[in-house]
């Protein structure tokens, strides 16, 4: 079936077209991914100045099939050891910043707003150094928050330099959701995972799905009485460039 043409045009002219055309999306393409590259490598180097040798960490219990938590949201298999718990304390005090999401910031409020939780030495000094860090939530439906908390304002890198314009400490990121936001934008340069001995088939993972691989390098581990195992990974040096 022939196509009709509309008058005065012939051929040629609508084959160019047709030429222009795909070449108009070829350089958008190009220069799309061009963008998206420019965009990571500025996001890892204006980290890189702006840290000053800290650095950010996404620290979380998990399964040892990579999950924070089960299908129902269940964590009572990650519960910590006396040993370990006093470990996550020395760890929060050398913290500068936190930057959270809401369920996280909602689970962790407690520590600051009761203080039936204090019923120790060791609740109390973690309870102490949680109060004591400042944070920054990410929400969409919290228009207020409380403890030494803030709602954050800025995108997540914005939100990210401020925290480490205010400290010369480590920053740490936690919350699924938020934590492959930043993982995504290449603004994490530790993952610690407290691996524990349960396989739970499923729930929430602790990584997202990568597009491109991300070497690591593995800086230390440590094993706890209770079975549970440290692993301390740093974003290999060539791909932190």
């Amino acid at each position: 079936m022939m196509i009709p043409r509309a008058p005065g045009v012939d051929a040629g002219s609508i084959e160019e077209e047709k030429a222009d055309l795909v070449r108009s999306r070829l350089l958008l393409l190009v220069w799309s991914k061009h963008l998206d590259h420019v965009r990571r490598r500025s996001a890892r180097s204006t980290a890189s100045v702006r840290r000053s040798g800290a650095v950010v960490i996404y620290s979380m219990s998990v399964s040892v099939d990579g999950y924070i938590a089960g299908r129902d949201g269940g964590l009572e298999w990650s519960v910590p050891s006396e040993e370990l718990f006093r470990f996550h304390t020395k760890q929060v005090l050398q913290l500068g910043a936190y930057l959270l999401g809401r369920r996280l910031y909602e689970t962790m409020l407690v520590w600051e707003t009761d203080p039936s939780l204090r019923d120790g030495d060791d609740h109390a000094a973690f309870a102490d150094a949680w109060s004591a860090l400042p944070k920054v939530v990410f929400s969409r439906t919290l228009d207020r928050v409380e403890g030494n908390a803030r709602l954050a304002t800025a995108p997540l890198a914005e939100e990210m330099a401020a925290a480490h314009g205010a400290t010369d400490k480590d920053v740490a990121i936690g919350g699924a959701g938020l934590a492959a936001a930043a993982i995504e934008r290449s603004l994490v340069d530790e993952l610690r995972m407290f691996r524990n001995a349960v396989v739970i088939g499923g729930g929430t993972p602790y990584l997202p799905p990568v597009t491109e691989d991300l070497p690591l390098e593995l800086m230390e581990t440590k094993a706890f009485g209770s079975r549970v195992i440290y692993e301390r990974y740093r974003r290999s040096r060539a791909t932190s460039a």
